[in-house]
């Protein structure tokens, strides 16, 4: 019987353990370009307690069609238009962008999916879209730093992304 009230506790304890879990904000890390005094329209406390984000070697991988970073970044220009990126997977949902482009540069990027249908995934991306959208259009590329915490959603932005710039440039 005691075996019995104590396995009855530690499961008791475990289930509590695993809602409170469940039910924290997950804390996201602003890319360094973006920690260096700027700030996004959206801010929260959550992402100003961060100061990390996800290693280099990540952005030397996220240049689109295989092009180098070069000067590529501020001497594209691309036709005027919006354009519609491709849909690309992020785990969790899908993610696809469009691009306005005026003046032979980036100046918009909306996102037409991104994964809603949990709340963490909405809390997530909430936080991590302003920064993606701002570093796209510092850029003018798709060579942005990706989100530690938002990492499926920043490389399945990245790919819509460059489908996108793709078609502007073509």
């Amino acid at each position: 019987m005691r075996k019995f009230v104590v396995g009855i506790a530690i499961l008791g304890i475990f289930i509590v353990y695993s809602v409170g879990i469940r039910h924290q904000r997950p804390v996201l890390a602003k890319p360094a370009s973006l920690s260096k005094g700027q700030s996004s329209s959206s801010s929260s406390s959550a992402a100003s307690q961060t100061a990390t984000t996800s290693g280099g070697s990540n952005t030397a991988s996220n240049t689109s069609s295989g092009g180098s970073q070069t000067a590529a970044s501020t001497n594209t220009h691309y036709k005027d238009g919006t354009y519609n990126g491709s849909v690309a997977d992020a785990y969790y949902g899908q993610v696809q962008v469009a691009v306005t482009v005026s003046g032979g540069k980036v100046t918009n990027v909306k996102f037409l999916q991104y994964p809603n249908s949990h709340s963490t995934s909405v809390y997530i991306n909430q936080q991590a879209m302003p920064y993606l959208k701002q570093e796209a259009i510092q850029s003018q590329n798709s060579n942005v730093q990706i989100i530690s915490g938002a990492t499926f959603t920043s490389q399945a932005f990245i790919q819509s992304l460059s489908n996108a710039l793709s078609k502007a440039s073509a």
